[in-house]
């Protein structure tokens, strides 16, 4: 068996193979409310084979919302909606898992479809943005957001908790904070966002606390049982932004406080950041030192559509697991496309028994499996199914 389809146990949760569904805001939540367009694009990918999939980060108050439809989790009825969708995927052999984020200064913006700029102040639907300082993140971000006080920063605290809650409550099992993209605690930890002088900015210690402290308040309102991870931009790819040094730090700082996994992405604090986005898992080094150093397990995003490359970073002990977007919006059923690349015996059997019972039987040939000729398959990899 390739090592992508190998299982994964966190705590008490199982993970029927090493691939998870990274969250995707998909700008189509009014009220903040997940509707019948997340259960059809979030139940595709659970049936497609993904052992985790996560739900878009869903907002803990509606002004950390990134634009006026986007998921929320800040009341109940939210919540409510976010269980029909837990209840699906874990239906259908998929750990239900969510994301929970504030945007900070990154938020009350368009959809990227018109533009994904801020609105203007005087806009209908506007809202104050709130950040560590009174710093703008620039770009088609101009507005300057309101520097937090620190009756501001408690009630942050509080409003993840209260999310965590809600999260449990609605049936899912696997939690995850968003600390990255510039968002609100990404912009936190960074010092090109945080120009604070008081107890929550300077010094590594200063810009960490409020992660530490929204971890541990999650954390106190998630089962013991259940994993729990952060999202976390590792490096900003621009000069005087945070370092790996101190990323590796926070999570082993956090390793013994109940972090289960780092869902390793970049910093996004700045909008000149050279980011190396044509290189293929261009995040794999540091998720794997991040792994190697904190002793915590890791998963690597972005650039891993490639199951040859994919497996192989599993197989030489560089992350635990793999977090694919695009390539699950391009192809819900990638994992079956992966185990053919990969040569797994049986791909099908992955799958729902409503899908796998009719292209098990009619497995006759390559061009008839639904594929039409893998790339990098090995011709002799699944043999006939009995008619």
């Amino acid at each position: 068996m390739s090592s992508l389809f190998s299982e994964l146990r966190v705590r008490d949760v199982t993970l029927r193979n090493r691939i998870a569904v990274s969250p995707m805001t998909q700008f189509s939540s009014p009220d903040g409310l997940v509707t019948d367009w997340h259960l059809a694009h979030l139940g595709s990918k659970a049936a497609g084979g993904a052992a985790l999939v996560v739900v878009e980060q869903a907002a803990v108050a509606p002004e950390g919302r990134m634009s006026t439809h986007c998921a929320g989790i800040w009341n109940d009825r939210q919540g409510e909606a976010l269980a029909r969708i837990a209840r699906f995927v874990d239906s259908v052999g998929a750990v239900p898992g969510i994301q929970l984020g504030h945007t900070g200064r990154r938020g009350c913006v368009e959809p990227p479809w018109r533009g994904g700029g801020h609105l203007p102040e005087d806009h209908p639907d506007a809202w104050e943005v709130i950040g560590p300082s009174a710093e703008a993140f620039g770009g088609i971000m101009p507005r300057v957001p309101r520097a937090m006080t620190r009756d501001d920063i408690r009630s942050v605290v509080q409003l993840y908790a209260d999310a965590a809650r809600r999260a449990r409550e609605a049936g899912f099992r696997w939690l995850e904070i968003h600390c990255a993209h510039g968002f609100l605690l990404s912009s936190f930890f960074s010092p090109l966002a945080n120009r604070r002088t008081d107890e929550y900015g300077g010094d590594f210690a200063g810009r960490s606390r409020l992660l530490v402290e929204v971890f541990e308040a999650v954390r106190s309102e998630w089962p013991e049982r259940l994993p729990l991870s952060m999202r976390f931009g590792v490096t900003e790819f621009a000069p005087g932004g945070q370092t790996l040094d101190d990323s590796v730090e926070l999570a082993r700082q956090l390793a013994p406080r109940g972090l289960d996994l780092v869902d390793v992405s970049f910093g996004g604090n700045t909008g000149r950041a050279q980011t190396p986005w044509d290189e293929e898992g261009f995040m794999v080094p540091a998720a794997q030192r991040i792994r190697e150093e904190a002793g915590v397990l890791t998963a690597a995003n972005w650039n891993l559509a490639d199951p040859v490359f994919a497996d192989a970073i599993l197989r030489e002990g560089q992350v635990n697991l793999v977090m694919l977007g695009r390539p699950m919006l391009a192809n819900p059923h990638w994992p079956v496309y992966a185990a053919m690349v990969l040569g797994e015996e049986r791909p099908y059997d992955m799958l729902p028994v409503q899908f796998s019972t009719w292209l098990n039987k009619y497995q006759r040939s390559r061009v008839n499996n639904g594929f039409g000729r893998v790339v990098g398959a090995d011709p002799d990899a699944f043999p006939n199914a009995a008619e």
